[in-house]
């Protein structure tokens, strides 16, 4: 069995909601994506394989996340993760990372990236099943002609993620 500490944190966007344990954030989603969130551990550990309990600072990412908010676009940048999934998508939401705040690129040059240059239509759906929002900033991933593009929180929350980073004009 699995121990996860669960905690709600406030943002600008909507409550997220941060599943970790002591060494990583599993998951980082929006509450009213809790069901998602859920249906992501359940796929992991099966339905009775984890367990969830309140934390209110897990790893420090709650504060880090806040600072993220409060203009410190790199306080997440090196916070442990562990995203389970295959290998293909961890090298997908593991190279999110290489892309700076304040920039985007297209899901086609991420695919380029990671040596799969063929593969925009799955670096695209696999961009969709990110576990860990903001902390792998697949907000940072748009059409190839910079259209917004998919967001599994909403076009409305990548919009502002994208503003807040500086890479959309206000």
């Amino acid at each position: 069995m699995v121990q996860l500490t669960l905690t709600q944190i406030a943002s600008p966007i909507g409550e997220l909601l941060l599943a970790c344990n002591d060494h990583a954030v599993h998951v980082l989603d929006y509450i009213d994506y809790r069901d998602r969130m859920h249906q992501l551990l359940d796929h992991r550990y099966g339905r009775d394989g984890y367990t969830l309990v309140e934390k209110p600072d897990p790893l420090e990412a709650v504060s880090r996340i806040q600072a993220y908010f409060g203009g410190d676009l790199t306080a997440c940048d090196t916070l442990p993760v562990d995203t389970g999934g295959t290998p293909f998508q961890q090298t997908v939401w593991l190279a999110l990372r290489d892309i700076p705040a304040g920039t985007a690129i297209s899901y086609g040059t991420l695919a380029q990236r990671i040596g799969r240059p063929t593969a925009s239509r799955a670096v695209g759906r696999t961009n969709g099943l990110n576990p860990i929002a903001i902390i792998l900033p697949c907000h940072r991933v748009v059409g190839s002609n910079n259209a917004l593009t998919g967001y599994a929180g909403g076009l409305h929350r990548k919009e502002w993620l994208l503003r807040h980073e500086g890479w959309l004009a206000i």
